[in-house]
């Protein structure tokens, strides 16, 4: 049976264009996973993505999970409440097109409906300009959360390319 899904595929030209949204609490911090561990992606990935359908990299062997982890152009940040996991995100530069995407981004179900979507964006956002690219993208489709698309482009992206799919 297929589906069909449709993806956008949104930008951000520079940090000034960004509509910082921050949050009222200390109990919250964004943190750099460093030194890489790839078990933090495998977690989020499989416990963000299993409401949104993500499988590509359920099938990954552990060394493809520390390889991809490992890798230099991968940073993963993760949130915290005060001493808990509570979403993260992974930037990927591309310095060859001087870009960074935004690969994967997302709270755990307890998180979510909090407005903490819209926090953990922005410091996506704000990361990714510290590579100093020309462009920071990130491509979200209707499987993701149902605020996923309204909040890119209320943080001051903007779509460039739409595409229906089938799965």
């Amino acid at each position: 049976m297929s589906k069909k899904v449709e993806r956008n595929y949104l930008e951000i030209n520079s940090v000034s264009e960004l509509n910082e949204k921050e949050i009222n609490s200390q109990n919250f911090k964004i943190k750099l996973v460093k030194p890489a561990d790839f078990q933090i992606n495998k977690f989020f990935y499989k416990n963000v993505g299993k409401n949104h359908q993500w499988v590509d990299r359920l099938t990954w062997t552990e060394k493809q999970w520390i390889d991809y982890a490992c890798d230099q152009k991968v940073k993963t940040y993760i949130l915290k409440y005060e001493k808990d996991l509570a979403g993260y995100f992974e930037l990927i530069s591309h310095k060859d097109k001087n870009e960074v995407e935004i690969a994967y981004l997302g709270l755990l179900e307890e998180y979510l409906n909090k407005k903490l979507g819209s926090y953990l964006l922005t410091s996506a956002i704000k990361c990714s300009f510290l590579e100093k690219p020309g462009r920071v993208w990130v491509h979200t489709c209707s499987l993701d959360h149902k605020n996923a698309l309204n909040n890119y482009i209320a943080r001051g992206m903007k779509i460039f390319k739409k595409e229906t799919i089938s799965i």
